[in-house]
């Protein structure tokens, strides 16, 4: 890899040679067509040169810093057996010029294992952006949490993610996933089929989730005994849910009145997570206020309650998919 060198930015220049010992990784590291190295340059302002299983760094002594990092942080992940993306880049490059995760991405640098990370029978997880790192030790610290932003950005995979570990443990004995059946107030009467050929495909993203963690098998025998267990939020009344981990998806889509009942059942030796994009409410017209935003506005600042917050940057789908948020963002204000 050999181009004309990027334009030179403010401060003084600086030059580093990385050197990394499993030359047939290089082909990962790079991408296809060095496109990870080209959105390297792009997002950092360094030149990059590459040949064998050494790669040349040039441009600011901070540039190029961050450039080092950045690398070893990917060459780890691909050792780890992750596939390093696009949005798997864009992510790493985000946390290396956030100082909350500069202890994270040293210690991948030097070969060590993640700081925060979520193991499941199918992969590990581990945060991608300064926002997921957060919430990751959220739901190790807090009873109740809200994961508030827009779509992509982790908030219900995590959530399942860290629910099914806990199953694994047997930290808790059964894990929930609700979310409103339909925007418009759980009114399935005109869908065809039986209750639950009603109400699965808006509880799909959930199963989606789910078998991304654990193996289709596992996943259905677990259905099978109760210990997972897959519902619109109206079959949540007049319970209470104890030893468990609850996921509520979706919650912007709720009445107040729905989530005072789903709060409510919280349960001895559980957790719960309610999930959802304030702006993105789709209650219609003429019905009250958006649950989620009543919650939100009621409890921040209660004892055992976090609330963590995701924006366009957090977004780990395609970095387009980002970009069209904050375009929607600064319209919408």
């Amino acid at each position: 890899m050999s181009r004309k060198p990027v334009p030179a930015q403010a401060g003084e220049r600086s030059r580093a040679e990385v050197v990394f010992d499993r030359p047939q990784l290089m082909a990962q590291l790079f991408g296809e067509f060095d496109q990870n190295l080209l959105l390297l340059e792009s997002r950092l302002g360094v030149y990059i040169t590459a040949r064998g299983n050494k790669v040349g760094l040039e441009g600011t002594a901070e540039a190029v810093a961050s450039a080092r990092d950045v690398l070893h942080a990917l060459y780890n992940r691909i050792t780890r057996g992750e596939v390093v993306d696009a949005g798997m880049v864009e992510a790493v490059i985000a946390m290396s010029a956030e100082p909350t995760l500069t202890g994270i991405i040293r210690a991948e640098d030097r070969g060590g294992p993640p700081q925060i990370m979520i193991r499941t029978r199918k992969k590990t997880i581990v945060p991608r952006t300064v926002a997921q790192a957060h919430y990751m030790r959220e739901l190790l610290n807090n009873d109740i949490i809200f994961a508030l932003g827009p779509a992509g950005t982790g908030k219900t995979y995590i959530a399942v993610a860290q629910a099914v570990a806990q199953l694994i443990t047997g930290s808790i004995q059964r894990l929930i996933l609700s979310r409103p059946a339909v925007e418009a107030g759980e009114k399935l009467g005109f869908l065809p089929g039986d209750m639950k050929e009603k109400v699965d495909p808006y509880l799909r993203p959930l199963y989606d989730a789910l078998n991304d963690c654990l193996p289709a098998e596992q996943v259905e025998r677990r259905i099978a005994s109760g210990e997972i267990e897959i519902a619109p939020i109206a079959f949540m009344r007049g319970r209470t849910l104890a030893d468990a981990f609850i996921i509520l998806d979706e919650a912007q889509n709720t009445t107040p009145a729905q989530m005072k009942m789903f709060l409510t059942r919280f349960g001895e030796n559980s957790r719960m997570v309610v999930c959802g994009d304030p702006k993105q409410t789709d209650l219609p017209g003429g019905m009250a206020a958006s649950g989620l935003n009543d919650a939100v506005k009621r409890l921040e600042g209660v004892e055992g309650l976090s609330i963590c917050r995701f924006g366009a940057s957090d977004v780990v789908r395609h970095p387009i998919v980002g970009r069209i948020v904050e375009a929607y963002e600064g319209v919408d204000g």
